[in-house]
């Protein structure tokens, strides 16, 4: 994939910094970072809350057909406030090519991860997806040129070794759907990589419409591909997927915000929330109870993003003296 120059505020400095692993950058304000930090929380919190909705709603509805309703619904909700804030007019931006790439994204982790969700329980799914900080970091060292020194790739290391302790590849807890989660993390990286690149004036309600559309339209391929049987769906599941949607665009809305605002080294260890409220959820409504090698791998991939964090965070301060100073 071929990612644009990045803006001038992303750009990597090359020039005379105290550290040789990071360029000199202006502070961000206080406020940014708190607003990158509230949409964050919000995004882990509006994404469970659909995906409970939607594992509950796959006791009797099969995937393509949930997707399917979801996507309508949240269409027809979108749809009129895209007409009514005017913009429509902005239509023709959706087919700038980093949201082409976005969408794709999105559709391809949303797929993966239902799948994976479907047959695993909702904690170990949302542990291997909180690798995708330390791949977010590994991606923009490869494809948007930013410095990443040693430190920080033996902490993305062993992040993915934690990945492995849950995934448990070789032993009798192995499932194919880990695998499957990892795949849809993979895709989470690139949207979020590919959402830091994309023009700043294309607006967040039209990424969402569009995501909410494409990804609906996709339904019927996949049942069709995978054999479903569609079945006539009973009040309260029409209930339940159309009030995932309610979550589901707030998620997307959130997952577009907390990448534009915010210094990511500040804003990203709150995605690490997502772990805790899965487990709550997960005990409170199926009564699943991490096991050890989940406890582990969990805490190896917290504490190796943590630092990861940790370090551009000091990484920057340095930067921000360094530059003072000339």
């Amino acid at each position: 994939m071929h990612l644009p120059p990045l803006r001038a505020a992303e750009r990597p400095y090359h020039g005379g910094a105290a550290d040789p692993e990071r360029s000199p950058r202006p502070m961000t304000p206080f406020r940014e970072n708190l607003r990158g930090i509230l949409a964050i929380v919000a995004c882990n919190l509006f994404f469970l809350i659909n995906d409970t909705m939607i594992k509950l709603a796959g006791a009797e509805l099969p995937l393509g057909e949930i997707i399917t309703i979801r996507g309508a619904f949240a269409t027809m909700v979108l749809v009129p406030i895209v007409v009514a804030t005017g913009l429509a007019r902005e239509i023709r931006l959706m087919r700038q090519p980093m949201v082409v790439w976005r969408t794709f994204a999105e559709t391809g982790a949303a797929y993966f991860y239902l799948i994976a969700l479907f047959h695993m329980p909702l904690a170990n799914i949302s542990t291997i997806l909180q690798v995708v900080p330390l791949m977010v970091t590994a991606c923009a060292a490869i494809f948007l040129g930013q410095t990443v020194g040693w430190r920080r790739w033996i902490a993305i290391v062993i992040g993915f070794v934690g990945v492995l302790i849950v995934i448990r590849p070789g032993l009798e807890g192995f499932t194919v759907y880990g695998v499957l989660a990892l795949i849809s993390a993979l895709f989470i990286t690139l949207r979020d990589i590919v959402t830091k690149v994309m023009p700043a004036n294309v607006p967040t309600l039209l990424i969402a419409m569009t995501t909410a559309l494409v990804v609906g339209i996709t339904g019927p391929i996949f049942a069709v591909v995978s054999g479903e049987q569609w079945v006539v769906p009973s009040g309260y599941m029409l209930l339940l997927v159309a009030a995932a949607v309610v979550f589901v665009v707030g998620g997307y809305l959130f997952s577009v915000d907390f990448m534009r605002h915010g210094d990511i080294a500040v804003v990203a260890p709150f995605r690490y929330t997502a772990i805790l409220w899965a487990m709550i959820v997960g005990f409170a409504v199926w009564r699943d109870v991490p096991d050890l090698p989940m406890l582990v791998g969990s805490t190896i991939i917290i504490a190796a993003g943590v630092y990861t964090f940790h370090r551009e965070r000091r990484l920057s301060a340095r930067g921000a003296v360094a530059a003072m100073g000339e």
